[in-house]
């Protein structure tokens, strides 16, 4: 692992001066050449969050979006942009990092993960380049960033740099978050509709709704109000790129503007469909900075772009190599690599909701396995469930008014492989998994996604929990790649064993007696996921209750309770309620609430396990672990009172 020092940075402007030397040409040409080439671009984030490229530059004819076109214009638009994560905190780890969250282990979403040394945020290089980098104003990375920016706030502006300093700014419109689009209409109008020309606003009557939505009054003022929030963002981009030209600065800044995953709303966020990760890029070019664009302004350009490679991009954009231990490549810029075939995505905990599922994606296939297909798409969530898109949906499934295709993210239990044709299939709604013309596809892809999690050192294979205990001392990072701590190949065979049928049951009571925990607790999922026909397994699974690992034991214990075992096992999730370690307590919560009413012996320990995610003031000890704990707790407390 390298990390660069002032002389190496120097040196590596040098270098990209001397690439860039045209044979032939006089001393006073070169010298004029140099000068261009070493000089250095200001460079622009502008983000908006939880969107898809719904832009009238996308050929959206619904959208409102004139300033986006006219940059999208002035630029080169990418039709291939992808984040790694369909949530920001993951997301925006990787984006800061050049580090994919599952190799950092930043994959939930939120939680406080401690990073090597060696493992700096990259404006942190361009600083140490002479940059001057402002981030107005969300991080949000799921570890605490130490000196990262010169200034990180709602106020951070480049206009704060010294006098002729280059700078990198960020700037993050939350206009277009999922929260945004709840509340009354009156709300609604006062805060976004009010501030919009009447030209501006979008009719509900016209909305364009994808397949697998409903078509009621209430999911079209939703995705309309959506509509008009991409509109009263677009305002605010106009009004940011003013400043830039106001300020002299638009003729040496390279402007990108993305969203950092899709839209807020089921089957969106959250999903690691392109409904989740396909995000809109645009990259504007200052004409003296033209030689580092790849196509001429108002171009497209399908190259693949993923989010692991935006942080070596700007180095390269800035002529800094990338450190060797960021796994993106660059693809603009002195250092441009060759254009990737495939990106990659990652689906894990968000808030109180367990999850793991992994893709691959190349220009027309997308391939999902998701490795806990015993749980539904949609699990009951806090967050989400209060909003009003998802109580409409709730509606409308419980009156069983959906068709075939809209029922698909209500199943009980998700798929274990899906494959989709994006070029025909846009929405992702046949699955060609089980067709006898993809076999080779579907292989290659499944092939692709596990050399992935190989050479990545995935630590999202381990239980949140475990993943904490395990890098005591350490980080998740060095244990990922310590094969005594993370025999990766063993616990993945382990994992994929999950919902291949009673026939491998006596493997897995035999697996749930490895040394290694992660290989015992994909053991004891697998015997879980079998429901009633584990029931070979209750003596395997009541000596997992003593388990040294406490999320074996959670784990093995939720299995018990669903065979009608509860009286050894709910003691075992109750004790674990009151762990120190909030990562612990929240697997304990989770299971307990798995259960349903069979908790109802500990209703007690829940509601004291409750009180403690609480300050004596009434707020939350904070906004991760200790409330996600108590949203879970709610739902258990409630599957008891029924």
């Amino acid at each position: 692992m390298v990390n660069y020092s002032r002389r190496d940075f120097l040196k590596a402007a040098g270098l990209q001066a001397a690439i860039f030397a045209i044979p032939g040409c006089t001393n006073n040409a070169k010298q004029s050449a140099n000068k261009k080439l070493i000089e250095k671009p200001n460079i622009l984030w502008i983000t908006c969050e939880d969107m898809n490229p719904y832009l009238g530059c996308y050929c959206d004819t619904y959208a409102i979006t004139p300033n986006l076109d006219k940059l999208a214009a002035e630029g080169v638009l990418y039709t291939n942009a992808y984040a790694t994560a369909p949530v920001c905190a993951p997301a925006r780890s990787c984006l800061v990092t050049g580090m994919y969250a599952t190799s950092l282990g930043t994959q939930h979403l939120r939680s406080d993960v401690k990073l090597p040394k060696q493992i700096k945020c990259f404006p942190q290089y361009l600083r140490k380049y002479g940059y001057y980098c402002s981030n107005n104003s969300k991080k949000d990375y799921n570890f605490t960033d130490i000196e990262v920016w010169d200034e990180s706030s709602k106020t951070a502006h480049w206009r704060k740099r010294k006098p002729g300093q280059p700078f990198f700014s960020v700037f993050n419109f939350t206009s277009t978050h999922q929260g945004q689009i709840n509340g009354t209409d009156e709300e609604f109008f006062a805060k976004y509709r009010s501030k919009l020309k009447p030209q501006e606003l979008h009719d509900p009557a016209e909305v364009p709704l994808p397949p697998y939505y409903p078509d009621t009054p209430m999911v079209r003022k939703i995705w309309t109000r959506y509509y008009d929030l991409i509109t009263f963002m677009d305002n605010q981009v106009g009004d940011l790129l003013g400043q830039l030209e106001d300020d002299g600065l638009a003729d040496n800044t390279i402007v990108f503007f993305f969203a950092d995953h899709g839209l807020g709303v089921p089957r969106h966020k959250r999903t690691l469909y392109d409904s989740g990760l396909h995000v809109p890029l645009i990259i504007r070019f200052p004409a003296r900075f033209q030689n580092l664009a790849p196509l001429k302004a108002g171009r497209r350009i399908d190259r693949l772009v993923s989010f692991v490679d935006f942080a070596p991009t700007v180095l390269s954009l800035a002529g800094l190599p990338k450190p060797n231990y960021m796994q993106g490549r660059a693809f603009l810029g002195v250092w441009a690599g060759q254009p990737r075939e495939y990106i990659f995505g990652a689906s894990s905990r968000v808030d109180e909701v367990y999850e793991m599922s992994r893709s691959v994606r190349d220009k027309r296939y997308k391939y999902i396995r998701n490795y806990m297909p015993h749980l539904p798409y949609i699990q009951p969530s806090e967050y989400p469930d209060r909003a009003d898109i998802m109580k409409e949906l709730r509606r409308v499934v419980k009156e069983d008014a959906l068709n075939d295709t809209q029922k698909l993210l209500w199943q009980p239990a998700k798929l274990l492989e899906e494959l989709y044709d994006t070029l025909t299939d846009p929405h992702e709604i046949n699955n060609l998994a089980d067709s006898a013309q993809h076999q080779h596809i579907l292989e290659r892809m499944r092939k692709e996604h596990r050399k992935w999690m190989a050479a990545t050192f995935d630590i999202g294979l381990l239980p949140e929990g475990q993943m904490h205990i395990q890098a005591e001392g350490s980080t998740p990072y060095e244990i990922a790649q310590d094969p005594r701590k993370f025999p990766q190949q063993r616990i993945l065979e382990t994992a994929q064993l999950v919902k291949q049928g009673p026939e491998v049951l006596p493997k897995l009571i035999k697996l749930l007696e490895d040394n290694d925990a992660g290989v015992r607790y994909w053991a004891a999922v697998a015997i879980g996921a079998l429901g009633d026909e584990a029931g070979s397994a209750k003596e395997a699974l009541t000596k997992a209750l003593t388990d040294e690992d406490p999320v074996v034991r959670f784990t093995a214990a939720s299995a018990l309770c669903k065979l009608d075992m509860c009286e050894n096992a709910l003691p075992v999730l109750a004790k674990g309620l009151e762990d120190k370690r909030e990562t612990v307590v929240l697997h304990a919560a989770r299971e307990i609430q798995s259960i349903g009413d069979k908790a109802r012996p500990i209703v007690e320990q829940i509601k004291q396990a409750q009180a403690e995610c609480k300050k004596p003031d009434g707020t939350y000890r904070n906004n991760n672990h200790a409330m996600f704990i108590d949203w879970a707790l709610k739902y258990a407390l409630q599957n008891c009172q029924l």
